[in-house]
């Protein structure tokens, strides 16, 4: 491969090349595994693509190709997503927890008679479906655990060496092909979560990525040798994004954890420069913090009140560069000594200049929360459709109630339906075998319907309310948005998901999922027995803790005129998780708001009737992949709506 500058590069094999030319012993990846961190220089990835791509060859791989890439984030799985594009083939990652059936629509989908996969568990799942999916031919795994007695498989090493032998047969071979390609070739097809359907084969080109990691990158100033930990899901657009297109754009060193339950510790030990989280995994980590303060000595805990109060004012002004006097200076310098740094280190996020949340709403509390540590937490509003980047908070105009401006060259205007509509460069080409789904999407000069509800507000700054089609009214005409009230709710950390109905009904109801972490650690603090989720989501004294959450939700949008009439009045605590192996969550945990309704209807329709509880049972899916049922009784408790009042006179 001959080294092209990401100026020039217009595919990723070529910025590929450029960085093993002009960087070849500069970090690129890194793995943990049994407890040591692996370091791979850019000559080295580029050595293991070029052979891997060869070795495809060898096994028939054509040009515009599928190949299927399943598991946890690894470096060999991002490298073969390299080796198929360099040979003009469009890798196709799926989510690593996705079930039989989901996997197997997708492969059908997607054509795809190539498949990669990190280990013994996404093999089986592959070997399964290839019952259903025949086209589904060559099989190659990563880790080799497990797998000693199972025929017609293809390691990883073993494609390597073949793929050293046709380079020593063919040694233009990899040249050839890297100079065949052009921005406008598919890179990559993403399948979007799908809340309402089968989800959609979004195709990105090259253009539309190289356009998205130059535009993010020059916004916030990445450079080479920045790090990120690699810990969200392959298959989902933002990870493909940060870690593998800005990666490759800009020389980022990706850092790949041991596994799931070691990312905390790993984010530790690495410390990233660039860091990204959803805002769920934000609260989360508050909590888990809240916890330990509860444990701490009581000198700890005043001390961290003390300092933290101080740093809600000083820490984000710091950040913006705003004027700070000497006095809060030296006091904020002191609470990092002894509060900010320890906890920040805690969270492994010492290192960190630039930090993103997005997907959700996230909490006014839980945003401030890390801006007064002195991390620059930022939110930012994207899409699969958009190569991720349409707005993002610019330094020093970051408000927790908007999600920014838009980027550079990116178009925005708002529907009079008040749906968000965008024009940019990282616009998809196309839905793959969708051509309908394609022009309801995108129109024909190129603006995409994100099919939210939102509003650009005084300052320029883009504000979502919803997603447009869940927008509705009650009988009496009041505004439903039902996201904007679970989003309120979810800022308790002792709730963990939701889901409110009122279109069309005479007042609003909701569901509730507990935390079982947060609340767990509650119920052991008031001596409060149970054995299973359940039991803890049936505790009358759990009824009450949601209950006044609920109150304090229904206080504030009794200060909102347009939403004062939207107050919930009946709620339940659902008797088990919300859950995408069951078909209520997507894999990216958004909730399927259709899909719940009709699944629990009896539970809707006793909302509805004035029943105080009702029965209900359900067919649901255990962590190992059997099916079973899970019934119990569930309380209903109302509520007494708060008096609407103005905003102003909000306490």
């Amino acid at each position: 491969m001959t080294a092209a500058s990401s100026s020039e590069a217009d595919t990723f094999p070529k910025l590929l090349a450029g960085l093993a030319g002009t960087r070849p012993h500069a970090p690129a990846y890194r793995e943990k595994e049994y407890g040591i961190w692996q370091t791979y220089d850019w000559a080295h990835v580029a050595a293991q693509v070029n052979r891997l791509a060869a070795g495809l060859v060898d096994l028939g791989f054509a040009r515009g190709e599928r190949l299927i890439v399943i598991g946890d984030n690894r470096p060999r799985l991002y490298w073969a997503m390299a080796a198929v594009q360099l040979l003009g083939g469009v890798p196709v990652p799926v989510y690593q927890d996705s079930v039989t059936e989901e996997l197997a629509y997708v492969v059908d989908h997607a054509g795809a008679r190539y498949a990669i996969a990190e280990n013994q568990e996404q093999i089986d799942k592959l070997l399964e479906i290839q019952k259903s999916v025949p086209s589904l031919a060559t099989l190659i795994y990563a880790d080799a655990r497990g797998l000693r007695y199972y025929q017609s498989l293809l390691s990883y090493d073993e494609v390597l060496e073949r793929g050293a032998k046709r380079l020593q047969a063919s040694p233009g071979l990899v040249a050839d092909e890297v100079a065949k390609g052009r921005g406008g070739d598919d890179a990559i097809m993403l399948y979007t979560s799908g809340t309402t359907g089968r989800p959609k084969g979004a195709v990105l080109s090259h253009d539309n990525l190289v356009w998205a990691a130059k535009a993010g990158a020059e916004f916030d100033g990445l450079k080479a040798g920045d790090e990120l930990l690699s810990y969200l899901p392959m298959a989902w657009v933002g990870d493909h994004l940060f870690s593998y297109a800005q990666g490759h754009v800009v020389g980022l060193v990706v850092n790949c954890p041991e596994s799931a339950a070691t990312v905390l510790t790993d984010l530790r030990e690495i410390g990233p420069t660039y860091y990204f989280a959803p805002p769920r995994v934000l609260e989360n980590l508050i909590t888990q913090v809240m916890i330990r303060m509860e444990d701490a000595s009581v000198l700890k805990r005043r001390l961290f009140q003390y300092f933290m109060a101080l740093a809600r004012t000083v820490g984000p002004a710091l950040i913006d560069g705003r004027p700070v006097g000497p006095l809060d200076r030296l006091l904020y310098r002191l609470g990092d000594l002894l509060v900010y740094g320890p906890l920040k280190n805690t969270l492994g996020m010492s290192r960190v200049r630039v930090a993103y949340t997005a997907g959700e709403a996230v909490g006014p509390e839980i945003f401030n929360f890390y801006r007064s540590l002195g991390v620059n937490m930022k939110q930012l509003y994207g899409q699969t459709e958009a190569s991720v980047f349409v707005t993002i908070h610019p330094n020093g105009e970051v408000f927790p109630d908007t999600v920014g401006k838009p980027v550079a060259n990116v178009e925005l205007r708002i529907a009079e339906s008040g749906e968000v509509l965008y024009r940019s460069p990282g616009v998809f080409k196309e839905y793959f075998k969708n051509p309908q789904a394609t022009s309801d999407t995108k129109t024909a000069d190129g603006w995409v319907h994100t099919g939210d509800a939102g509003y650009l507000d005084e300052r320029g700054h883009l504000k979502i309310i919803d997603r447009a089609k869940d927008v509705g009214k009650l009988n009496d005409g009041t505004l439903f948005a039902p996201k904007f009230i679970e989003n309120k709710l979810k800022f308790f950390p002792h709730i963990n998901e939701a889901v409110t109905f009122g279109h069309g009904r005479d007042f609003v109801a909701a569901f509730v999922n507990i935390d079982m972490v947060a609340v767990g650690d509650w119920a052991e603090r008031r001596n409060i027995a149970y054995a299973s989720y359940q039991e803890l989501a049936a505790h009358p004294a759990v009824c009450d803790l949601i209950q006044e959450e609920i109150e304090r939700v229904n206080r504030d949008l009794a200060h909102d005129p347009r939403m004062a009439g939207a107050q919930i009045r009946r709620f339940l605590i659902l008797h088990k998780a919300l859950e995408a192996d069951d078909g209520e969550l997507t894999r990216t945990n958004k909730v399927r708001r259709g899909f719940i309704g009709e699944r629990y209807k009896v539970l809707v329709d006793a909302l509805y009737s004035g029943a105080r509880d009702v029965h209900i049972k359900v067919d649901m899916t255990f962590e190992d992949g059997r099916k079973g049922t899970i019934e119990g009784d569930v309380a209903i408790r109302d509520l007494v709506p708060q008096h609407a009042m103005p905003l102003e006179q909000a306490s």
